[in-house]
């Protein structure tokens, strides 16, 4: 756990859970730090509830068939049945299942995560903060001083690089692409990597949702991606090709 302390009101915590790092920046006067251990105590017990990674995971123990998904936590039968309702929803682009038959709801787990952080942070009053999740990001409130809070979507090649700013003051941002991490979406109906798309931000009032989204909408591929989001409801997109070129849904909210 690493706490930041500066000339600003509140106080922000890193740490390392899911594999990234979960930066939550508080910016009230108000006392932050049980609910701030609340919310790590949660986002621990999601990874070792998901994590495809650690053996005694539910999900690792229902892939090798230690394990029915009916005698699953409630919590992970819910996100189950969520990433199957958002596969049909995508037309199958958003797909839980890998190449090898097993299910990784990561995709889903995430953003699902974050937003029930969030809601740890609103039960105990909080109303000015952000929660950071490699990248993947819930704001409510003010980035006090300032009246709203800034995010850069960073550019796809180049890291010094932002592709928009967002001011906001109650919304969620996630954004799917190769990055550095390499080719970690595929298309589930050609089995491959998609090409000639480089990143798809998603932004809307749910974390979760934004996540699957952009997900899907990157694994559309150059030809369908700007279509399908600009179709969505509640939520908008910006859409950078490998060519460069950026679409943007009306409502998409960049400076």
């Amino acid at each position: 756990m690493t706490v930041i302390t500066s000339g600003l009101p509140g106080v922000r915590r890193v740490e390392q859970i899911m594999g990234l790092p979960v930066v939550v920046d508080v910016r009230d006067e108000e006392e932050a730090g049980a609910a701030l251990d609340k919310l790590f105590d949660w986002l621990r017990w999601v990874d070792a509830t998901f994590s495809t990674f650690k053996e005694d995971s539910d999900i690792s123990r229902i892939n090798r068939g230690r394990l029915r998904r009916e005698d699953a936590q409630p919590q992970v039968r819910q996100v189950l049945e969520h990433c199957e309702l958002l596969r049909h929803e995508t037309d199958g682009y958003f797909d839980m299942h890998t190449p090898n038959g097993s299910i990784d709801p990561s995709g889903l787990v995430k953003g699902w995560s974050v937003d029930r952080a969030a809601a740890i942070l609103d039960d105990a009053g909080l109303r000015n903060y952000a929660v950071n999740a490699g990248g993947d990001m819930r704001v409510l409130g003010r980035a006090v001083p300032e009246l709203a809070w800034s995010v850069g979507i960073q550019h796809p090649l180049n890291r010094q690089q932002v592709a928009a700013v967002i001011e906001a003051t109650d919304l969620a941002i996630a954004t799917s692409g190769a990055y550095s991490r390499g080719d970690h979406v595929w298309n589930p109906h050609s089995a491959r990597a998609p090409a000639g798309i480089l990143s798809v931000t998603v932004v809307g009032p749910e974390l979760a949702t934004a996540d699957a989204y952009a997900t899907a909408a990157f694994a559309m591929g150059p030809d369908r991606a700007p279509h399908w989001t600009a179709r969505l409801q509640g939520y908008d997109a910006m859409t950078i090709l490998a060519d460069e070129t950026v679409f943007k849904t009306g409502g998409f909210p960049d400076e």
